[in-house]
């Protein structure tokens, strides 16, 4: 029976039986030690075991020449049979027991040879007939090995503009708005910020004023600042603003002059209104007709020229003031305001600021941290005031060239109906000067506080903003309700 149990066809055992038939008679002995048994030894003495790498090979059959024949040449019969080698990895057939070696007969005796002991039966490996060789260990195969192909590279998509991605965007928190603070224990009876809107009728639209005006500009080595806000008790009552404001700039160039005009009307009167902004609007006109000479006595330095001078311009704007009242049937005093006006040269080189005019108000300088009053002190005698300061800081680039005043309006003045204030300064780098009308002025002198908190905003880190200049400017007293209108020029 096979390896796998299969019984061999009887045709098959009687060819195995043939081919090892031990009655076969021998070719005769031969004097070499070469039978198969001993072909065997040797080969499997030089190559080991002869099982190993079988597995994997194929059988390679070798036909060998059969030991027990002559070495002349095969005995003369019919050629033996071919053996039928099994393929690779088929049961090897039943093997049959070696027959016994016929004593071969002694040369020149014709008897047999003494009997010799029997060999051990050998183990043949499976797979493998008797006679085959052992195989030769396989060679090791030696050969490339190739790197697997690279993949291929597809082809580049073509390009497409994509935006960029906008970085996300941090967002603070609300900005520090400037806020319109108070001084004191507790703050005034009105609100900060307007009520009511004052009445008005088709007569009355060209009238109006709006609640607050601000304005600022930068020339020369200096910057300005102006603003005009109605008071907290005119918002509440809805009241007009009383208080007029006008910057204007008149020439080009370095011979450009700049000119600011406070005008504060009187409580309790309905015309005082119309009679500041009148005023304004007159003292621009006569400026604006004169300013090419004006300017040139300001940068020449030209103090007695441009005292009189001006003293005639503002005598004349308020005798149109008188005449008006008058077209108006109404008494001098009702149609009256007070003035107050700085004229700037945009000049880089000239640093002279002239202030002129009539009626309450103020003038201050914050210098090295303190506020100083520069308003001209009033004669107790009449006449012009005196423009000598308490820092003794007059204008002194005065020629006393003995000529007759300039006539920059045309006609006698009228006489005027306050005195006549007039200062002319040069500027130092880091001042800052405050023109205000009266509501301003006064909290400025009675309240220490306001004044302090003013120099700590305005005393460093350069001019305000239009925002913040007007937040400043109404800080909140109690007691004080009035309009504020005031003009701060810094010095660079």
């Amino acid at each position: 029976m096979s390896q796998q149990g299969e019984k061999p066809a009887a045709h098959e055992d009687d060819w195995w039986r043939k081919l090892y038939d031990g009655t076969a008679p021998d070719t005769g002995p031969s004097g070499a030690a070469d039978s198969l048994d001993d072909r065997f030894d040797s080969a499997s003495d030089a190559v080991g075991d002869p099982e190993a790498g079988r597995a994997d090979h194929p059988v390679t059959v070798v036909p060998l020449p059969d030991p027990r024949l002559p070495e002349a040449g095969p005995a003369p019969g019919p050629p033996p049979a071919r053996p039928v080698v099994p393929p690779v990895g088929a049961p090897a057939p039943p093997s049959a027991p070696a027959p016994p070696s016929a004593p071969a007969p002694t040369p020149g005796t014709g008897r047999p040879p003494a009997a010799q002991p029997p060999r051990p039966p050998r183990t043949v490996p499976v797979g493998r007939a008797p006679w085959e060789p052992p195989a030769a260990p396989p060679r090791p195969q030696t050969f490339a090995v190739r790197p697997p192909p690279a993949p291929p590279v597809p082809p580049e998509p073509p390009a497409v503009a994509v935006p960029p991605v906008p970085e996300p965007v941090h967002t603070p928190g609300p900005p520090e708005r400037p806020a319109v603070g108070h001084l004191g224990d507790r703050p005034p009876t009105y609100d900060a910020e307007p009520a009511a809107l004052p009445g008005s009728g088709p007569d009355d639209l060209d009238g109006l004023v709006p609640d607050t005006v601000l304005d600022g500009a930068r020339y020369g080595t200096y910057t300005l600042r102006a603003a005009s806000v109605r008071g907290d008790s005119a918002r509440f009552r809805g009241e007009p603003r009383r208080d007029a404001l006008l910057t204007a700039r008149f020439g080009t160039g370095d011979a450009a002059l700049v000119l600011v005009a406070v005008a504060g009307g009187t409580r309790g009167e309905e015309q005082a209104r119309l009679a500041a902004t009148d005023a304004c609007r007159w003292i621009g006109g006569a400026v604006a007709r004169s300013h090419a000479r004006l300017s040139d006595d300001i940068r020449a330095g030209r103090r007695g020229d441009l005292k009189s001078g001006l003293h005639r311009l503002t005598d004349r704007t308020y005798g149109r003031l008188r005449a008006r009242a008058a077209e108006l049937g109404l008494d001098p005093s009702a149609y009256s305001t007070g003035l107050r006006c700085l004229l700037l040269s945009s000049d880089p080189s000239c640093r002279t600021r002239v202030f002129f005019g009539i009626g309450p108000g103020g003038l201050f300088r914050l210098r090295d941290g303190a506020w100083q009053d520069l308003e001209p002190v009033l004669p107790t005698t009449g006449g012009a005031a005196n423009e000598e300061s308490p820092g003794g800081d007059r204008l002194t680039m005065d020629l006393q060239i003995a000529t007759p005043s300039p006539s920059y309006t045309e006609g006698p003045p009228p006489p005027p109906a306050e005195p006549f204030r007039f200062r002319a300064s040069v500027a130092r780098p880091g001042d800052t000067l405050l023109l205000c009308g009266n509501g301003l002025a006064e909290p400025l002198r009675g309240e220490p506080g306001l004044a302090g908190e003013l120099a700590r905003r305005w005393g460093a880190g350069g001019p305000p903003g239009l925002p913040a200049y007007l937040a400043d400017i109404q800080l909140r007293i109690k007691g004080y309700a009035d309009d504020r209108t005031c003009a701060a020029v810094w010095e660079a």
